[in-house]
């Protein structure tokens, strides 16, 4: 189960990588209307990072904590313990990327997009981190 899980992380992973680097070059500016082709650049790249924060969070990160066997408890508890654990660096920002995550989700409004796209840019390389950290502590596992 967690050898599926870390591919299906690793997959996502290199999804979001290309994604980033294909945003990276796209200017941003205030009040900027993008290209449509670039606008559909930073759709992808915003539902990716969700994707990748959802599977970290909903599956990598519980499935870590039930193979430990710790308590089940909160999203905020499953966040703690990751940084205990040294899978995230801080989980304040954690925090703020997981808030990131749902106004990706649930932001409708077009002069908002470019604010969630440039903190999205500069979150990203944030989220691929935990993807390194996650691979390092489940070598413990065998995995």
């Amino acid at each position: 189960m967690l050898e599926q899980q870390l591919l299906a992380m690793a997959q996502i992973e290199a999804l979001l990588k290309w994604s980033l680097e294909r945003c990276q070059p796209i200017p941003m500016t205030a009040g900027q209307k993008l290209a449509l082709e670039d606008l559909e650049k930073f759709e992808s790249l915003t539902a990716r990072f969700a994707r990748f924060n959802d599977i970290l969070l909903l599956k990598i990160f519980r499935l870590i904590d039930a193979i430990d066997l710790d308590d089940v408890g909160t999203v905020r508890d499953r966040i703690n313990r990751a940084e205990k654990k040294g899978l995230i660096e801080d989980a304040q920002r954690f925090i703020e990327i997981r808030e990131l995550r749902n106004s990706i989700a649930h932001e409708y409004q077009p002069e908002a997009l470019n604010v969630i796209f440039t903190e999205t840019l500069q979150a990203t390389p944030d989220l691929l981190d935990v993807a390194e950290r996650v691979r390092k502590y489940c070598l413990r596992y065998g995995s």
